[in-house]
């Protein structure tokens, strides 16, 4: 069916005759729904031909469907136009929506959570829909998400988590005329049916022992008995923050920190060797063959850097806790690559932000980066049904009611 072209003249005449009655212009008798609708078909008709100029199989429109669509401004018929091959799904109002107004408030959305700016957003929405939004429009639409924010932060947890990563992110943020550094505290885990989670983020003004204390107690305050294993890197007083809250939680701290921290005081000459000489302490096969290993390493480097094998020496309880775990285990535990996999997905979309705004616009991004982030966690880690097996056998009533 074809589409008619508006008639402005008729609008016109229309829209004063409807003045002049008693007609607003706002409500259900709002003047200039004609108007409106005009305007959302227009939007629709450029966003089918930008799927025609990006569609790689021959296609073509194929005339408009008709439905009646409602808004607080009133209802209306829509004509929405379609494609031969039918594949044309409209962003602005999609196919069997029937409510304006949400949608096009979760394209923002969607937009801002890909780390857009909103100037960035603005154009896209100039350049696809003929729109110009204000910035304290999308700022007062993205301000919608911070109940959400709330509810999300303040929700029950699950009594009991099997692994539970902890680690900071640093971003940039301007208080007060100045642009400081702001540490977002992460913490995500797998429950005992292998279902990945994020538990929490809180930002802070830095990484410390007692501010990971308050989070973990907040981690309590919410439903969080038990913990039954935490991984995490070497921050001084970390691991005993977690077992002030969390006393029967075995601490793994995160080898490859401790590799990168031996790093630091290390001749740049001496990094290939002193790594190849270390895989075979953390790469044994048992703790009896660790200690082994280290003992030798100990004797090639000790002299040279005795503040690197105090480090690890001082740490190897905590370091070598993943040799009482059987392959499968230790392959989730011995590294923080977990929660670094997630970190590196919320970079992609910070990386673009030089200084946060506030503190509410960093929270509201990173709410929404990680709503995108989470909808893909729908697998188990591999072998997990041994790996909760094993769990049970070793934590016992601590795993909770076992089904």
């Amino acid at each position: 069916m074809d589409k008619k072209k508006f008639d402005y003249e008729a609008f016109k005449k229309e829209a004063l005759e409807g003045l002049k009655s008693g007609k607003g212009l706002s409500g259900p008798d709002n003047v200039l729904l004609p108007l409106f609708k005009d305007f959302l078909e227009g939007a629709l008709d450029g966003e089918l031909d930008s799927h025609l100029e990006q569609s790689v199989e021959p296609n073509r429109r194929n005339g408009h469907n008709r439905k009646r669509v409602k808004t607080d401004q009133g209802s209306f018929e829509l004509e929405t136009p379609r494609d031969r091959n039918g594949d044309f799904e409209p962003e602005l109002i999609r196919k069997r929506q029937t409510v304006l107004g949400e949608a096009f408030e979760r394209r923002i959305l969607s937009l801002y959570s890909k780390g857009l700016s909103y100037a960035d957003i603005q154009s896209h929405l100039l350049e696809l829909y003929g729109m110009d939004v204000s910035t304290g429009k999308l700022s007062a639409i993205t301000d919608k998400v911070i109940p959400l924010i709330q509810e999300w932060q303040g929700r029950r947890l699950e009594p009991v988590y099997s692994i539970v990563w902890l680690d900071a992110m640093h971003f940039k943020v301007r208080e007060n005329g100045q642009v400081i550094t702001k540490a977002v505290y992460i913490i995500l885990g797998y429950n005992m049916e292998g279902r990945k989670e994020l538990l929490g983020m809180y930002i802070s003004e830095s990484e410390s022992a007692r501010f990971w204390l308050s989070v973990l107690t907040d981690l309590q305050n919410r439903g969080v008995n038990d913990i039954l294993i935490s991984c995490m890197d070497n921050l001084k007083g970390f691991s005993e923050a977690v077992q002030a809250v969390f006393p029967k939680t075995d601490v793994q701290l995160c080898v490859i920190h401790q590799i990168r921290n031996s790093f630091k005081y290390l001749a740049f000459k001496n990094r290939k060797e002193f790594n190849n000489d270390l895989k075979p302490v953390y790469q044994a096969s048992n703790l009896t063959e660790a200690e082994l290993a280290m003992d030798r390493f100990e004797e090639k480097w000790g002299e040279k850097y005795p503040l690197v094998i105090k480090s690890w020496r001082t740490n190897w309880h905590h370091l070598t806790r993943f040799f009482d775990y059987s392959k499968h285990l230790r392959r989730i535990m011995y590294t923080t690559n977990t929660i670094e996999g997630f970190n590196k997905q919320i970079r992609r979309v910070t990386k673009r932000k030089g200084a946060f705004p506030s503190e509410t616009a960093l929270m509201k991004l990173l709410y929404l980066a990680q709503e995108e982030i989470t909808k893909s966690w729908t697998f188990k880690p591999p072998y997990w049904g041994q790996v909760r097996q094993e769990l049970i056998i070793k934590f016992g009533e601590r795993c909770g009611p076992i089904t």
